[in-house]
């Protein structure tokens, strides 16, 4: 008998791993997110369960692949009270895909052990696309022989597995994935000023971008976001609220290192002021809104004071 798997949290991510999994062979027994409305749609286009409970999900499924938003999230679903993940966890497997602390996949590792089950961390390098056609660059953390257990789930969201990594003991994969997005949003924001002050000297940004890419400014934020940049196409894979939060994780590892990180506070000051001004849902090449002359938010204007007439 094929095993079970459930996704809990089916947003643009989520979503797509699952169709990827029915379409590669796997079974999806059942789709859970905290927005009903989605799940059920998902569930009647993929034949399955639109669960109504944690615990629903649990019931439904060997292994539940989770895609959450934050450590808030992950403490919701796996409540030690409540509606959870964990009721009749006994035998179970939990993949948790999500960009968070490592100290949260470290937790949810010690309550799914005294629930009987096991759990996974398979923190994700890539987007929506990726997640579609089954090329996500994963980075595992957890106990060895769990992830040989499941390597042929993971192997087909991956590429075979030419993109699958074992990293080590759990919460390490998320250290690596903090690090990635850490450096990855140091050189988006550093992309953001390089272009816009080009544009203010006047400078043709397409032959700008040729440049950058036949030399040592070249990066793959180049290659992805450049264009989109220049051209304000902001449509979201990874929005500015999540480059926020990925970086604060980073930087709160570098705290407790005892270590000083100016570029990364840097571009998380950059992201937050995206947040701030209510452009947070675009996508991370939108920090180009703060740095190019004529973009971004306009400055609020005081009204006028009363004479008192």
């Amino acid at each position: 008998m094929s095993l079970r798997i459930a996704v809990v949290g089916v947003g643009r991510m989520g979503a797509n791993m699952a169709r990827r999994l029915v379409e590669r062979g796997f079974s999806v027994s059942a789709v859970f997110d905290s927005r009903p409305g989605v799940a059920a749609e998902l569930a009647a286009e993929l034949g399955c369960l639109s669960a109504g409970t944690l615990a629903d999900v649990t019931a439904a499924a060997d292994i539940v692949l989770t895609v959450v938003t934050d450590d808030r999230a992950m403490e919701r679903i796996f409540s030690r009270k409540g509606d959870s993940l964990l009721k009749g966890a006994q035998g179970r497997l939990f993949i948790n895909c999500a960009t968070v602390s490592p100290a949260i996949h470290r937790e949810v590792l010690k309550r799914a052990r005294k629930a009987g089950a096991e759990s996974l961390e398979a923190c994700m390098a890539s987007s929506i696309t990726q997640a579609r056609s089954g090329t996500l660059y994963l980075m595992v953390g957890g106990e060895r022989a769990v992830f040989d257990r499941v390597q042929p789930l993971l192997r087909s969201l991956s590429d075979g597995g030419k993109l699958l990594r074992y990293i080590g003991p759990a919460g390490t994969a998320a250290q690596v994935k903090a690090l990635v997005n850490m450096v990855m949003n140091i050189n988006t924001a550093g992309l953001a000023e390089g272009l816009g002050l080009g544009a203010a000297l006047g400078l043709d940004l397409k032959m700008l971008m040729e440049v950058f890419s036949q030399t040592g400014a070249n990066s793959r934020v180049l290659a992805t976001d450049g264009e989109d940049m220049v051209n304000r196409e902001h449509s979201c894979f990874f929005s500015a609220a999540h480059a926020a939060k990925d970086s604060g994780i980073a930087l709160d590892l570098a705290r407790k290192a005892r270590l000083k990180t100016p570029l990364a506070s840097a571009a998380l000051g950059q992201f937050r002021r995206m947040v701030s001004a209510g452009l947070g849902d675009l996508d991370k090449s939108g920090v180009a809104e703060l740095t190019f002359k004529g973009r971004g938010p306009k400055p609020r204007r005081r009204g006028r004071r009363s004479t008192g007439r």
